[in-house]
């Protein structure tokens, strides 16, 4: 009868801290993508001038990061919602699962272009995808083999480039921004050059020689702090770096985007997608945590209203291009109705 009693009781107690744990934390907290934090901040912002909830901590994590983080569990010792700079993928939404983070409300914001920049003090530059793809791989096809890559300047990849040092800045693997910039710039790269699909690689290794980035110094992984980048930029005008286009937009005084196939960066060309490195953002939210962390809902109101997301909210101050209004409309239906992600 003891041991029932006691057993009832443990039973109790522990009904009661988890109870209190999912109200130990009473501010939103985000981590992930560098390139979605300023937007993110904004809104946060934002919201927390309303005064009914506290600011959201918002951290930079990368937007790899952000997912391990989000994707480790449910509960106050978990974020509530991670950026991303890329849609999830199917590896992290099952990474998900098996952590008991099943409902996941996905949140498009608009969109971004990957820009290759530099300093002001230096020369705007025209550069093709299968220029940067030349300069940054690790392996390149020569004699008919993959060798390491031999350039060290930019005129030995075209005579047209600058006669200076190949050394790129940008982010880290766990970045969506790298990630993305592997797909649309190296691998978009080297689909048009004659030499790689002459030797006529199997997909993997295709995938293998077109995104793996040379490790010799040519490219610096420069961390996740987009503006640390911009800083070096200013700093060493025969640099470059890679970044999402919203820090070229609010760096406009130090920094210049280069053409990419022709087409420079603006908010124009991203927004048509005449800018061939366009990319969606996105933000994840947990369904569980809404009703248990005070503000889920209402910050996903937040950022979807017009005010913040629209042709002229004040995330178009920050460098967000918006996404249509039809396309809007859409996203925000499913956004505040709570819709689950569907892969």
């Amino acid at each position: 009868m003891l041991r029932k009693t006691l057993t009832v009781a443990a039973i109790a107690v522990a009904a009661t801290t988890v109870a209190g744990a999912a109200q130990a934390r009473d501010q939103l907290r985000i981590v992930g993508s560098s390139t979605v934090y300023p937007f993110t901040t904004a809104v946060a912002e934002q919201f927390g001038k309303t005064g009914k909830f506290k600011t959201p901590v918002v951290e930079s994590t990368g937007t790899g990061g952000g997912m391990k983080l989000f994707c480790a569990g449910i509960g106050p010792e978990h974020p509530d919602l991670t950026n991303a700079s890329r849609r999830i993928k199917s590896s992290e939404v099952e990474m998900c699962a098996k952590n008991g983070v099943a409902d996941i409300v996905e949140m498009k914001v608009g969109y971004d272009g990957i820009v290759l920049a530099n300093s002001k003090k230096g020369k705007v530059i025209t550069i093709t995808r299968e220029q940067v793809y030349l300069a940054l791989a690790k392996d390149i096809v020569q004699g008919g083999k993959l060798v390491p890559n031999p350039y060290t300047t930019w005129n030995q990849v075209d005579p047209s480039l600058p006669s200076t040092k190949i050394e790129v800045l940008g982010p880290p693997p766990t970045s969506g921004t790298r990630d993305s910039f592997a797909e649309m710039v190296m691998e978009g790269g080297c689909k048009k050059n004659a030499a790689l699909t002459g030797l006529k690689l199997d997909e993997k290794a295709h995938a293998k020689a077109c995104m793996t980035v040379r490790e010799d110094g040519a490219y610096v992984e420069a961390g996740e702090n987009d503006n640390l980048i911009v800083q070096k930029l200013d700093a060493n005008p025969n640099a470059f770096g890679v970044f999402g286009y919203s820090f070229l937009d609010q760096n406009s005084d130090k920094i210049q985007g280069s053409l990419i196939d022709g087409v420079a960066p603006s908010f124009e060309t991203v927004a048509s997608g005449k800018y061939p490195v366009s990319r969606p953002l996105f933000v994840y939210a947990k369904k569980a945590h809404v009703g248990q962390i005070p503000g889920v809902k209402e910050f996903l109101a937040e950022y979807t209203s017009e005010k913040a997301w629209g042709k002229s909210g004040y995330l178009g101050d920050k460098g967000l291009i918006p996404m249509v209004d039809a396309e809007r409309k859409d996203w925000a239906a499913k956004i505040n109705g709570l819709e689950n992600l569907k892969m």
